[in-house]
């Protein structure tokens, strides 16, 4: 391949690409990228290969002895690890208040209905959003921001869903636009006003599901503030009928979905977004056979949250096998929300999608990058190092892909790029 470079061109050299890109057996050959098994990672590694920037995205990666020498600008990052820019799928960023104290409380021996009886669970972290101002959601949101950037996201989703009334559900997804316009960062913004009935819709669901339908979901669309539709389908959420109401409002507007299905109990939710050919389904412990093979015609992701099954101590472990065995794509995220996941760190929630749910590194890594980006609607132009996509990547000062998710404590970033600017750079 012959390629004519300008001079505002950005050649990365001297790195181990770890591309994440399908395709690169094609490119590179059989031997640089082999079919993902359980014994062996290849991550579509490519040694000796240029990563060449133009603007905004990958122009090209090239073996180096066949980029031709101009005055192109050239980053030498001395045989460090180069990967596609971390993607967090599924977050609950934007809230006021702090929940710590309940789960100190039960810690000592509370129970939830007693926490919730006086006030406490979702409904208290609604409280406190609903009485913050968009400043103040705005500060404590770019601290979380700031953490997961730091340790290389450079896409993420972030739900509405703790404001439960039109004027808090804008105020939330207002902050997240600012956040999206203050940040190198990409925000995708979900819709989740079914998230819970709020305190004035408590003896009638079903009138607050047609509210949203109505007034809610319409006019946050009209503004253009949110890009898909989430609802938490479950016994303790909304049920089948209220979840299809939602998603038909949704699709006469033609706005994807996804869903918070199978988590707590088995209610067919996974089916009903493979119906409308959903984007994700998150959380998925108590996914079944049938729902699995559903979702592998719909092409919908299965999107795993490893932090809330530790944090809620859970023990029914979402079906990996079957998923594999149907080809499932399948996702990780860190959920990170006051409740159920307080952890905002994606590379703790990969080390946990291994140990707790036996996923191999490889396919973490796919689920941060390549599939997360499926997840978002984004699969063609975020999750990989490939040629025309989003020059969004990763500089670490590792060897392997593995490293990074294997030792915690200390941040091996060195570089974090953004739409082909260094954003964040630590010094190394």
């Amino acid at each position: 391949m012959s390629i004519e470079l300008r001079d505002t061109d950005v050649i990365w050299r001297n790195a181990r690409l770890a591309t994440l890109n399908p395709a690169m057996k094609d490119i590179a050959g059989e031997g640089n990228y082999g079919e993902s098994n359980h014994g062996e990672s290849n991550y579509g590694m490519l040694e000796q290969h240029d990563l060449i920037v133009r603007d905004e995205k990958i122009l090209a990666i090239l073996p180096t002895a066949s980029v031709p020498a101009n005055q192109c600008k050239i980053i030498d990052v001395w045989q460090r690890l180069i990967t596609p820019g971390l993607i967090d799928c599924h977050t609950h960023l934007v809230f006021g208040g702090n929940r710590a104290s309940e789960w100190e409380q039960r810690l000592n021996g509370v129970s939830y209905e007693e926490i919730s009886a006086k006030g406490g669970g979702i409904n208290s972290t609604v409280n406190a959003t609903r009485s913050s101002s968009a400043q103040q959601l705005e500060i404590v949101s770019q601290k979380r921001l700031n953490a997961l950037m730091a340790e290389g996201v450079t896409t993420i989703e972030v739900k509405s869903g703790y404001g439960l009334d039109l004027a808090s559900e804008e105020k939330q997804l207002q902050v997240v636009r600012a956040l999206a316009q203050k940040n190198p960062i990409e925000i995708s913004p979900t819709l989740l006003s079914a998230h819970a009935v709020p305190p004035e819709y408590k003896h009638d669901p079903d009138a607050y599901v047609e509210f949203v339908c109505d007034s809610i979901l319409p006019a946050l669309w009209q503004k253009q503030l949110f890009e898909a539709v989430d609802v938490f389908c479950e016994t303790v959420g909304f049920n089948l009928s209220q979840t299809r109401r939602l998603f038909d409002t949704a699709k006469r507007l033609n706005i994807p979905v996804k869903g918070h299905v199978e988590q707590l109990s088995n209610l067919g939710g996974s089916e009903l977004v493979a119906e409308y050919q959903g984007l994700s389904v998150d959380h998925i412990e108590h996914l079944d056979e049938k729902g699995i093979e559903a979702i592998s015609h719909s092409g919908t992701v299965a999107v795993l949250l490893p932090g809330a099954f530790y944090f809620l101590r859970e023990t029914q472990r979402p079906p990996v096998a079957l998923l594999r065995q149907y080809g499932v794509p399948m996702a990780i995220s860190t959920d990170f929300n006051p409740g159920t996941s307080p952890f905002a760190s994606l590379r703790l929630m990969m080390n946990m999608a291994c140990v707790q749910f036996g996923l191999t590194p490889e396919e973490v890594w796919q689920g941060v990058t390549v599939h997360a980006a499926r997840a978002l609607g984004r699969s063609k132009s975020h999750g990989q190092l490939a040629a025309g996509f989003m020059a969004d990547f990763v500089v670490w000062d590792a060897q392997d892909p593995v490293d990074i998710l294997y030792e915690l404590g200390h941040n091996p970033l060195v570089y974090r790029v953004y739409h082909g600017e260094i954003s964040n750079n630590s010094g190394r």
